[in-house]
């Protein structure tokens, strides 16, 4: 039985680099300088005084792992490079968390695994705002099920209130995500548990996350198995909207993007990992569009804005997790039309 499976996947490998073999490959424009130890995903915050002046974080998973500051030539910027984390994985960013009457600030937060918390640091000046972390999955037992991998942020569009959606190295094949609403209180900022929810197949893992916040809905990666919807918003409910697009992955579904433009069009950017390739789908209907591949090997995390930066990315910028230590850059408009 084990040669027979080993023989399969061979033959699903092989159909892969067929398949592989007949699309444009797609080059970054910038590779950025390198982590120390285990790239996974990357955030994007777009500096609203000066656009070029933008910031790429991106985690490196690792005991004394970090998340870093990239600029959008690549070059780290150690100053709000945050080390010292005990195996960060997933990152997000929003903007303007509500920390007291006057104030509001931009975030980027984060899964520190090892310790059983998310991270909140204000940008851009990467000031903590959690004193020390947030506990997530306090109420599982098992160990495996408390460690937070995924995160995703989502602001109401109702009332503006920020979320934080996480997911775990293993969980119940139901309720596997837990969805936090951030609050502040003097200044700091904690996490209140408003629903458990999400369905998860058993077959790997769920890593993944994206929330489309204008349109209300969240994604992620049930490995292996779909891209799963739900609505983002608590008061909505926890029926699962669709299970999509598991015939267009060799394996392992991983990192989601969606490229946003008005009138709710846009992408959902999905990496198929063990072929090395972009699955796009609409945003709207969640219909297969294409295909492309931008040569990064096993990428985990990707993620996307659609506005203008600078020069090099006047359409919108690209950043994907490239299994070297590494991520990659690209002018959005090479593969999207």
């Amino acid at each position: 039985m084990k040669q027979i499976i080993v023989f399969a996947f061979g033959v699903l490998l092989l159909n892969a680099c067929e398949q592989k073999s007949k699309l444009l490959v797609i080059s970054p424009d910038v590779i950025t300088e390198k982590t120390l130890y285990d790239t996974d995903d990357p955030a994007i915050w777009v500096n609203p005084k000066d656009p070029s002046k933008s910031i790429v974080f991106g985690t490196d998973k690792d005991t004394n792992g970090a998340v870093y500051a990239f600029d959008l030539e690549g070059k780290i910027i150690e100053s709000k490079t945050i080390r010292n984390i005990q195996r960060p994985n997933n990152v997000d960013v929003e903007y303007g968390l509500k920390l007291n009457d006057s104030t509001k600030v931009d975030v980027l937060v984060f899964t520190e695994r090892e310790r059983q918390v998310i991270r909140v640091f204000s940008i851009p000046d990467m000031q903590a705002l959690d004193n020390g972390g947030i506990p997530v999955f306090e109420d599982e037992t098992v160990l495996e099920n408390r460690l937070p991998m995924g995160i995703s942020l989502y602001k109401s569009p109702k009332d503006g209130t920020i979320y934080a959606i996480v997911s775990r190295k293993t969980g119940p094949l139901e309720d596997y995500l837990y969805q936090y609403e951030l609050v502040s209180d003097n200044d700091i900022v904690s996490g209140n548990l408003v629903r458990k929810f999400g369905s998860f197949s058993g077959k790997k893992e769920i890593e993944a996350i994206a929330v489309d916040s204008e349109l209300g809905f969240v994604y992620y990666s049930d490995e292996m198995h779909c891209v799963r919807k739900y609505y983002a918003e608590p008061s909505k409910g926890n029926r699962e909207l669709s299970c999509f697009g598991a015939e267009d992955f060799l394996r392992d579904i991983e990192g989601i993007a969606i490229a946003k433009y008005s009138d709710g069009e846009g992408y959902i950017i999905v990496s198929d990992q063990q072929r090395g390739q972009f699955n796009l789908y609409d945003r709207k209907t969640n219909e297969f569009i294409k295909t492309v591949d931008l040569s990064t090997t096993a990428t985990d995390g990707c993620e996307v804005v659609t506005v203008n930066l600078n020069e090099q990315f006047s359409k919108g910028l690209f950043v994907a997790m490239n299994d070297a230590k590494d991520f990659y850059f690209y002018d959005l408009s090479k593969f999207i039309d």
